[in-house]
């Protein structure tokens, strides 16, 4: 394999350092020197699916990485644990997110949205600019909590938890680039982020034990689950519903938003992208609400949306610990060492994606093309793969396009800075500066209003 590769600039830049240190080795696994810690860089697909999918009882997520330390100390178990106890909230949480019982729940997102997103005319007709972020988020919010809590949880309880959520994904940052430290030592960031995780507590632990108390016969995941039985007719316990429900609160709302939050700098800088996603939405939304039945039609919106996965995947960075001696693509990895992976830097590589690799193209997605270049199967995974592969996909595809249809179907955008930011280093991939524009109404008479700088 390629040499040890040190990686000074992984501080100043750490994203960037690994892609360079994934084009350095050729798709070979490398060992790179962070400091004290020195892990294993994997980028090739085949090795990724290795990890993930066909040996990952070798490779867990492991408690002692610094990210499954910080996420643990967030979600407890279930969900994101291992074992018998991952395995058995998996088998309680599955069936909740079918893709036949998301879709039933299509049009009902829909008006949530809908409704979240009447609050952009006050701001098209004042001409204010607006962190388009924390707009989605405020979406993203509307649609998720009323899937999840039906009622239950006021609009302004939910967006403090989603707040808290935040504060708990940028707080962990020190911790990822120490991952060598031991909790017990403070970082600057871990009073923020215990403060936080108390916050979610104060507002979730309530609303839940109402719930075991009175399930309720509601659809919504909380009703659902308070109605749930172990394999042995026990309800589920406080702890496993806490932790279950925070978990996937967290994954939903956040690769939701984050995501979405790098559409409008990337369009800015793709006038023709815009406009290809401006006329397939004019053409099949015609100006009204966006419904179940628009969805098969919006394809080159679905194409936008993995692509914007392919550039921007929320959840960048994939750490595992090797349960047992093993070699990886040649390479002895001894047990305990730590292995990295990342869909940001293996889908950022031209070995696997071409010359144009790191440019925004939908059209890598378009009907037919999927598997047309030979390219590995795992040479894109934004959700994860193999057994651990995130249960809210399904989910978060209909979603996006839903809010993407809507907006698009309504507003045009301007930014402030049509620039596309730099990621900054948390556990999700967020942007370094908040993305700000102006919203412009569309009138159904006009479609197509005269273009603008920036988003169009």
């Amino acid at each position: 394999m390629p040499a040890r590769r040190a990686l000074p600039a992984v501080v100043r830049d750490t994203h960037r350092a690994l892609v360079e240190a994934g084009n350095w080795s050729g798709g070979e696994v490398v060992r790179i020197g962070l400091g004290v810690s020195r892990p294993y860089l994997v980028t090739d697909p085949a090795h990724v699916q290795e990890v993930l999918q066909d040996r990952a009882a070798t490779y867990p997520r492991g408690d002692d990485t610094a990210l499954w330390r910080s996420v643990r100390k967030l979600v407890g178990d279930g969900i994101l644990a291992e074992g018998e106890v991952w395995a058995a909230s998996r088998r309680t949480l599955a069936p909740l997110f079918r893709p036949t019982r998301v879709e039933a729940m299509v049009d009902a997102m829909a008006d949530s949205i809908g409704t979240a997103v009447d609050a952009l005319d006050a701001v098209a007709d004042a001409g204010t600019t607006v962190d388009i972020g924390h707009e989605l988020s405020r979406i993203v919010c509307a649609s998720i909590m009323r899937l999840f809590f039906a009622d239950r949880i006021p609009v302004d309880d939910a967006l403090r938890i989603m707040a808290a959520q935040e504060t708990v994904v940028t707080a962990m940052a020190p911790r990822l680039l120490v991952p060598f430290l031991p909790w017990w030592f403070p970082v600057p960031g871990d009073r923020r982020f215990h403060a936080a995780v108390q916050a979610i507590d104060d507002i979730l632990l309530p609303v839940l034990r109402a719930a075991l108390r009175d399930p309720g016969a509601g659809d919504d995941v909380l009703s659902t689950l308070a109605r749930a039985r172990t394999a042995d007719g026990r309800p589920l316990g406080e702890k496993q519903l806490r932790d279950d429900l925070v978990a996937m609160v967290g994954v939903s709302t956040e690769t939701s938003y984050v995501a979405l939050t790098w559409l409008w700098p990337v369009l800015a800088g793709q006038p023709e992208v815009a406009d290809r996603l401006y006329d397939e939405i004019d053409r099949v939304v015609a100006g009204g609400p966006v419904r179940a039945e628009h969805l098969p039609d919006l394809v080159y919106t679905r194409s936008v949306l993995d692509e914007l996965l392919r550039l921007y995947p929320a959840g960048w960075i994939l750490p595992r610990r090797a349960a047992a001696d093993d070699v990886l693509g040649g390479v002895r990895i001894p047990k305990g060492a730590t292995v990295i992976l990342s869909p940001y830097v293996t889908h950022r590589m031209p070995r696997w994606w071409g010359e144009t690799a790191e440019s925004f193209d939908p059209d890598r997605f378009a009907p037919g093309r999927a598997g047309a270049d030979g390219r590995h199967r795992y040479a894109y995974y934004p959700f994860g793969a193999g057994m651990h592969r995130c249960l809210g996909e399904h989910l978060f595809t209909l979603e996006a396009v839903l809010i993407v249809a809507t907006l698009l179907s309504r507003f045009r955008f301007t930014l402030a800075d049509p620039r596309v930011p730099d990621p900054r280093v948390a556990t999700s991939l967020r942007p370094a500066r908040a993305v700000r524009l102006t919203v412009r109404r569309v009138s159904p008479s006009t479609r197509r209003p005269e273009p603008a700088r920036g988003v169009r």
